[in-house]
């Protein structure tokens, strides 16, 4: 089903359909080769890049699309229903290019935007250690201030794009307590620098998610972003507009799960009805329906907030608790829908189901995601 949407302007609504219409050729078309053989779809992200799809919220002027967010995430939530991890690695992508675009200086934006808002540079999110999750403070990898720059030590862990991404925005400790992280752009190949093989996840196969080990290896000084110590605050505002991507990317999945669903009740029949018109059934798809739109009615809201300048990080942390808890009820139910069937690999809701799992836990944990609201409704 195409998803209805209500868009500010034409040029979003060419958008959609453009994205729409690269989505189905490009994304539909390769997701279940390379995710059943778990191999890395080549040339893929250049082709993103070159449509302009990957750096659609960022200034024209360095060659983004200037668009909204709200606009800039409903393209998100449409590649996402064709292949999510394609849209994972895109939402990263963009979050990684969040501390040049905002805290970089004008020489550093103007040196690396262009190329990684154009797609020739494609960018991870370096943050996570192994000791240090949830808690961003713990973090131990060294950023030690030499002559040339900075030299890097340590290891950090659960990198989307690792060993493929050409650029890193990379945390590192300069100093003492949550006010010793600085942020670099760290290049993704350096002597010194080393990648974990790729983790055996659950889901989103395609993409790599590996450990990073930084042997001493030497970066120019230029690549600091902001301030030495700002590397905090930098993260968690980059990570306030990285949970509406992965909320947006599992509306996505839940609408694709919802689509195949509904589909298949139409076809399937039992006791001489199709069995959407059984009302247990037809009463499911209403709630998986429900569940779905109001995941986007959450995103969208924060969206909003965000383009308008107003305060909108727990309403981030609403968007991406009830969207990603809802795809992983819509891609269950899916599975159920599709009874036996649904527990094979000849249908797609199985990977959807495995593929949900996973959106509940990065970009903070949803039980972090509770901390943040709850500690927003207490001040």
């Amino acid at each position: 089903m195409t998803v209805d949407r209500l868009l500010p302007t034409e040029d979003a609504e060419d958008l959609i359909a453009l994205t729409r219409d690269i989505a189905d050729k490009e994304l539909a078309s390769r997701v279940d080769e390379h995710e059943r053989a778990e191999t890395y779809p080549e040339g893929l992200f250049a082709t993103l890049g070159a449509a302009g799809l990957l750096g659609l919220p960022y200034p024209e002027e360095f060659g983004g699309g200037g668009q909204p967010y709200e606009v800039y995430l409903q393209v998100l939530e449409e590649l996402a229903a064709r292949w999510a991890a394609v849209a994972v690695a895109t939402s990263v992508h963009t979050l990684a290019c969040f501390p040049v675009a905002t805290y970089g200086t004008p020489e550093q934006r103007e040196r690396w935007l262009p190329d990684m808002l154009a797609g020739r540079l494609i960018g991870g999110y370096s943050l996570s250690e192994p000791q240090a999750g949830s808690d961003a403070a713990a973090l131990t990898c060294k950023a030690e201030k030499v002559e040339h720059g900075y030299r890097i030590t340590g290891n950090k862990a659960w990198i989307t794009h690792g060993g493929k991404a050409d650029f890193y925005a990379l945390f590192a400790r300069t100093g003492e307590g949550s006010r010793g992280i600085s942020c670099f752009l760290a290049p993704g190949a350096a002597d010194g620098l080393t990648f974990g093989r790729p983790e055996e996840k659950m889901g989103l196969h395609a993409i790599p998610t590996t450990s990073a080990h930084w042997d001493g290896t030497v970066i120019e000084a230029d690549r600091l972003l902001g301030e030495e110590g700002q590397g905090l605050p930098i993260a968690f505002s980059a990570l306030d507009s990285g949970r509406l991507g992965i909320a947006a990317c599992a509306t996505g999945l839940a609408q694709a799960a919802l689509d195949a669903s509904v589909a298949y009740a139409k076809e399937r029949q039992t006791f001489g009805r199709k069995i959407i018109d059984h009302q247990g059934l037809g009463f499911l798809l209403a709630d998986m329906a429900a569940a779905v739109d109001s995941a986007r009615a959450t995103y969208l809201d924060a969206a909003r907030r965000r383009d308008a300048g107003r305060p909108y990080a727990r309403q981030a942390s609403v968007a991406k608790l009830v969207a990603t808890d809802a795809a992983m009820k819509v891609t269950t139910d899916a599975v159920q829908v599709f009874g036996g069937y649904g527990y094979t690999r000849e249908f797609r809701v199985e990977r959807y189901m495995r593929e949900a799992k996973i959106m509940q836990i990065f970009e903070g944990t949803n039980q972090i995601q509770r901390l943040v609201i709850s500690r927003h409704l207490a001040r």
